[in-house]
């Protein structure tokens, strides 16, 4: 008698196929997964987008107010101010300027005066940097009284 001796099988050589149902059910999940977290990714960016801007737009209303506040009290002040002498030049001169500065936040708001002071930053950098490391040092001076 011939003696068969059995060795171990270190791997299958012929490994069941998967079951192609199972694949094309789990790659339907992923892809159904992955739209469902683009769909709330968006949704969350949506929202934050319509709260910055309706943020924006409460802004521009306040600015828009104060400007408002800014036009009345100039006009008051050149109408009941002094008329003439020293004193009636400078209530016309401090009424023009405060109705005028009124009329230009009313009018732009809080978005337009910050394009505005952007392109001015663009025009003139180097007195920008200058002016705001002087509101630097006089910040930092009045924080340490």
């Amino acid at each position: 008698m011939a003696s068969t001796t059995t060795q171990p099988r270190v791997g299958n050589p012929n490994p069941p196929k998967d079951n192609p149902s199972m694949v094309d059910k789990a790659k339907d999940m992923a892809a159904t997964v992955g739209d469902k977290v683009k769909d709330a990714a968006s949704s969350v960016g949506d929202m934050a987008s319509s709260a910055a801007s309706s943020v924006g737009h409460a802004a521009d209303r306040l600015a828009a107010g104060a400007g408002s506040g800014m036009r009345n009290l100039g006009e008051t002040i050149q109408q009941r101010g002094p008329q003439e002498g020293m004193l009636g030049n400078a209530s016309k001169a401090v009424g023009g300027t405060l109705a005028s500065g009124g009329k230009y936040v009313e009018e732009q708001g809080l978005t337009g005066m910050l394009e505005d002071i952007g392109g001015l930053i663009r025009r003139n950098p180097i007195p920008a940097l200058l002016v705001g490391i002087s509101i630097g040092v006089l910040v930092s001076r009045a924080l340490r009284s």
